[in-house]
This record gives C-alpha cells, structure tokens and sequence, in this order.
C-alpha cells in the first residue's frame, strides 16, 4: 500500500487549483492539494471530516464563520457539513485527510 507523487495523477479541481490523491485505505483519503496565488476553492461542504495542513506557501481559511491566514506549519479541522473555502494568497501545498474516503477522488 504505497504510492509515489511521480506516478500519482494531478487532477485540475478549479482555476489555479489542482490535487492529487496520494493514497486511501477503508477509511481515509489522503490528498496533496496546489493552490495558486489567487486560486480559490470555492464555498463548499461535504459530509467528510478533513483535517490538513499547509506544507508551504500562504492562504486564506475560511470555515464556518471564522477566517484565518494560515502559512506553513499551521493545520486546520473541518468538520463534515461546515461550507468551507480557500484562497491562495501566494502558491500554496496543503496536505489533506478525510474521512470517510472521498470515493469521487479515487482514480
């Protein structure tokens, strides 16, 4: 149960933003998501809990009511249901877990 980034397809989500499934088991997705500067993900929510954090760069985390520039080293929960949405104030690598798995993203 390994994978590697070089083998791993990118898939575009929106306009500056791509991700990349890295690996899922039985109850977690782990996803490698790019961010450009000014990408956006737009508002959204889904029933699964995501937790992540930023490898590097710098974007603006908007869950629920609360908003919070998050820079490398920071993490973030989401919990399932609560609208989200990211921007990209400068390139931006985020790491995300969900569960249960994100079926849709399986390739």
């Amino acid at each position: 149960m390994f994978s590697n980034a070089s083998t791993t397809k990118q898939v575009d989500m929106f306009p500056g933003v791509s991700r990349r499934t890295m690996n899922s088991g039985e109850h977690t997705t782990l996803v490698e998501v790019f961010i450009d500067k000014g990408g956006v993900v737009p508002a959204h929510s889904h029933p699964h809990e995501q937790i992540g954090y930023v490898v590097k760069g710098r974007a603006l985390f908007e869950v629920g009511d609360e908003r919070r520039e998050l820079v490398a080293g920071d993490s973030y929960l989401i919990p399932g249901g609560v609208t989200h949405k990211v921007t990209g104030i400068e390139p931006t690598v985020a790491i995300d877990i969900f569960s249960p798995v994100r079926t849709e993203y399986l390739d």
